[in-house]
């Protein structure tokens, strides 16, 4: 097995999705290097525009598992966990850089607890991949990522203007409410998890046609 993934991992390199990666993590740096522009940074602002970072990479992950030749991988002898896993693991180096890099932009004297942060991050980027896995899992698109970008976007937009202020989930830095939601992002963070764990193997119907090759 061993050998077979060193075999695998240049092809699946080049054929992960660069340049929306590339493009996510660009944005995202950006982003985060607004506040360094102001005399007087805001940490308002510094949160904000971190969380918006987190949501950009989060819209690039989106796209990781999108892959033209899906129907043709499909019947190598390697199961969908590890392709899946092996494509994840090359791009999550990739992911932590630009993530520690955003927080290193903010000013220290306006950065949020990085933890917590952090957590929220860690929240986006597990739902992108959960939304990810899913489609893959319940539909024959080779490239779901965009839609599954878009519908992360949608989340993202309609979140803070429908949920209860009790459920607030983007909280400022200092609000009493910030340790419960981010007990609640811890929550968001966990349930995505499973639904990733959930949706990674390959539906029963392809397994049964194809017990060997799954």
């Amino acid at each position: 097995m061993r050998g077979l993934i060193r075999e695998l991992t240049l092809p699946v390199w080049r054929s992960l999705p660069w340049r929306a990666l590339l493009a996510s993590g660009a944005m995202a740096l950006l982003l985060a290097a607004i506040p360094r522009m102001s005399d007087e940074p805001s940490a308002w602002l510094a949160v904000n525009l971190l969380r918006t970072a987190a949501l950009v990479l989060a819209l690039g992950l989106a796209f990781v598992l999108d892959d033209p030749a899906r129907h043709t991988t499909a019947a190598v002898p390697v199961r969908r966990p590890v392709r899946a896993g092996l494509r994840l693991a090359l791009v999550a180096p990739v992911l932590a850089s630009w993530w520690t890099a955003a927080l290193l932009l903010v000013p220290s004297s306006v950065r949020p607890p990085v933890g917590d942060i952090t957590l929220e991050a860690g929240a986006a980027f597990a739902l992108a991949l959960a939304g990810a896995t899913a489609a893959i899992r319940f539909t024959d698109q080779a490239e779901p990522g965009q839609a599954v970008a878009a519908g992360l976007l949608v989340l993202a937009i309609l979140t803070p203007l429908l949920l209860p202020e009790s459920w607030a989930l983007f909280v400022a830095v200092g609000d009493k409410r910030w340790a419960a939601a981010h007990e609640r992002w811890a929550v968001l963070l966990t349930g995505a998890a499973v639904v990733w764990g959930l949706c990674m193997p390959e539906r029963i119907k392809h397994r049964s046609a194809s017990p060997v090759l799954q």
